[in-house]
């Protein structure tokens, strides 16, 4: 199926370093129905790399989306059909990030620049597979911060067939920003990407920025088909819990603890040890779970010095969980 119409309606961000296996199969785990997103993987290491490594996930973060970096139309319907083939949901072409490193692979989001580029790349991938092929963007580069610049952008590479537009509501500066900060000195410009539904309401246009409470969820669900958390839900995992109860009917909402998280995590960590896979690997992804509540210092402490050890295993969570107030 081609079509858009069934993507979640919260999402979580593609976040390089961060959103590994591992960490999606944590938020699996604290949100059923989030629709999760892999780093972004370049077309070039997929089709030259480790693909088998590189496209691994569990079965239990469905739905799950490839994020895909390129510019080249055949690469990228390479790279979709293995990640389709692999059995992926989606796949997403990141026109978002801004890094020097991207740019000098010409991808990312300078591509907003060459917009038929980026349409016969979601023609070429769309070809190739037969799920939904997507556009992650900005509102714009650089002085190319116009709703028309932005408008031209998605009716180019809508016209190739892509239905569904997740939208960073910054432009981004390719020059003298960090990534870090291109995430938060140019500001959020939400009309914007009101003014690109409006313009094509058939589209499905997510968004992306700025998005840090379930009040800021509901009001822009009101405007937009989905919304996507970044870091918030990287930094504060368990707010994906209580995002997830707020968007539930009231005779479904899950009952469930952090530190029972933690324990359906057992046998995915086991499983993972005894793949060869070092514990703070995993561990490193936990560390929020307990944000502003007692004992989370301590926590956090606890997994940073005792889980790169050699032969770390599961006790070293059960060990960590007793230095909570509630388990002591």
């Amino acid at each position: 199926m081609k079509n858009s119409t069934n993507y979640s309606r919260i999402a979580v961000a593609p976040m390089m370093d961060w959103t590994d296996r591992h960490c999606r199969y944590f938020m699996r785990l604290l949100s059923p129905g989030v629709r999760l997103y892999t780093e972004m993987v370049t077309t070039a290491a997929l089709c030259h790399g480790d693909a088998a490594t590189l496209l691994q996930f569990d079965p239990s973060e469905h739905p799950l989306a490839l994020q895909l970096g390129g510019s080249d139309p055949a690469t990228m319907a390479r790279a979709a059909k293995m990640g389709a083939d692999a059995g992926y949901d989606e796949i997403n072409i990141n026109i978002g990030c801004p890094s020097d490193r991207v740019q000098s692979g010409a991808f990312g989001a300078c591509l907003m620049a060459k917009p038929k580029l980026v349409g016969d790349c979601v023609a070429a991938a769309r070809d190739a597979v037969d799920i939904p092929v997507t556009v992650k963007t900005r509102i714009g580069i650089d002085d190319h911060d116009s709703f028309e610049f932005l408008q031209d952008f998605v009716a180019t590479v809508a016209a190739s067939g892509c239905e569904l537009f997740v939208v960073h509501a910054r432009k981004a500066i390719l020059s003298g920003l960090s990534p870090k900060d291109n995430r938060r000195i140019p500001p959020l410009n939400y009309d914007r990407v009101y003014e690109i539904k409006r313009a094509f309401p058939d589209l499905t246009i997510v968004l992306n920025g700025g998005i840090t409470t379930i009040e800021q969820c509901r009001r822009q669900l009101e405007m937009l088909d989905g919304v996507m958390i970044g870091r918030k839900a990287y930094q504060q995992p368990w707010f994906l819990f209580e995002l997830e109860q707020a968007m539930r009917e009231k005779d479904t909402v899950r009952q469930v603890e952090r530190e029972q998280i933690i324990e359906q995590m057992y046998p995915y960590i086991e499983q993972q040890l005894c793949a060869g896979v070092p514990l703070k690997r995993i561990t490193r992804h936990l560390f929020g779970l307990f944000a502003g509540q007692a004992g989370a210092r301590a926590w956090r402490r606890y997994l940073s010095e005792h889980a790169h050890q050699s032969g770390a295993g599961i006790e070293v969570l059960q060990r960590a969980l007793e230095q909570l107030p509630r388990a002591a």
